[in-house]
């Protein structure tokens, strides 16, 4: 016969049912001991939910060039609708155009590098950059706010001041409610997001890297944005640019692991990917080892969405769903469009993410 719960006892079941309703609320799952260990690795445990990295790609189209010669991504809504056309500024560039050399082949033109990398000519991206503000602006002269990003979730308010600094801000995220400048995201394989308030007229930009998202790096920067503008987020509108894709994120099992320690639905944000070599579909016998069963480098991998993470985040923010635009595109499938730090092993240019006020209108 069971022994009737003492007072302790019962105090202390609803002392873990209130803290497992404050980790709920906060996104988390607290961690029971008491269950039984599982020793499956978090690969084996998604061997179900596999994938090949051909399903999970989101390619982009090949954008049409703009009057002065570069590859120029918008959202057309946000292009198109009188409530944003008339004051808003916005592009995610490519690689298509510009002046550097750098990384391109040898009979090419240009390329569109906008970052100040080891590799290139300092002029020559100080060159890309007006290309990037006349495209965007109109005015090549549109002054251009960078930061030094260092995958934080340090957001900073900007305004002209911060303009042509010598050595930027750092930090991953910048707000301006300032018109007449244009903020920038520097990218090569992380995902860009960009916010504008409809209502009140503010702007803002985020890098979001893995180590960024895992620190909510666009939730806090919406949270920012309400604290020092005032912004609802019923009147925020959101694109999410093209970075590297789910199908091609392979990571360790030590960033599914931070993800579980924050979100709730993490797993959500994980498969596993085999890949499709055609080799290695022919001749399967010659990848076999002699390893134990999931102990081998050869196989499937963990792949994470970032994409997917953050679209979360902006929808944990307040955002409505039909108020987050996806540019698509994977900075590492499609290397004829964008720079990718993962596929060239280090020697990549970067793409800039840019929205801004008009000065009138």
């Amino acid at each position: 016969m069971k022994r009737p719960l003492s007072s302790p006892q019962v105090k202390s079941g609803q002392n873990l049912e209130r803290l497992d309703e404050l980790f709920k609320v906060a996104g988390l799952v607290r961690s029971r001991r008491k269950t039984s260990p599982d020793i499956m690795s978090p690969l084996r445990k998604m061997r179900r939910d596999a994938a090949t990295r051909e399903e999970l790609a989101l390619p982009v189209a090949r954008p049409p060039l703009t009057k002065n010669g570069i590859g120029l991504i918008q959202i057309p809504a946000w292009r198109e609708k009188k409530t944003t056309s008339k004051w808003l500024w916005h592009g995610f560039s490519t690689r298509l155009g510009g002046t550097s050399r750098v990384y391109c082949a040898e009979d090419a033109s240009g390329e569109l590098n906008l970052g100040f990398t080891a590799a290139d000519n300092r002029e020559a991206v100080i060159a890309n950059r007006r290309l990037l503000a006349e495209a965007v602006s109109g005015d090549k002269s549109t002054p251009l706010v960078t930061l030094r990003q260092f995958h934080s979730n340090l957001v900073v308010i900007a305004g002209a001041s911060d303009a042509g600094r010598e050595r930027p801000r750092k930090a991953d995220g910048v707000i301006t409610a300032e018109p007449g400048l244009l903020i920038a995201i520097q990218t090569a394989d992380c995902i860009p997001v960009l916010v504008a308030d409809r209502k009140r007229r503010v702007v803002a930009g985020f890098h979001a890297g893995w180590r960024g998202t895992a620190k909510r790096i666009v939730e806090l920067g919406v949270g920012r944005m309400r604290l020092e503008f005032g912004s609802r987020p019923e009147d925020l509108i959101a694109a999410i640019g093209p970075g590297v894709g789910q199908c091609c994120y392979a990571i360790g099992e030590e960033v599914l692991s931070e993800f579980e320690s924050q979100f709730s639905y993490a797993r959500e944000l994980f498969r596993e990917v085999f890949d499709s070599d055609p080799v290695r579909k022919k001749y399967p016998m010659l990848f076999l080892t002699q390893r134990a069963p999931g102990h081998s480098p050869i196989g499937p991998a963990l792949h994470l969405n970032l994409i997917e993470a953050n679209r979360r985040q902006l929808l944990d923010a307040g955002l409505r769903p039909a108020a987050i635009s996806l540019t698509g595109g994977c900075t590492s499938c499609q290397t004829d469009l964008f720079f990718s730090h993962r596929a060239s092993q280090g020697h990549a240019g970067r793409t800039m993410s840019v929205i801004g006020i008009r000065a009138t209108g």
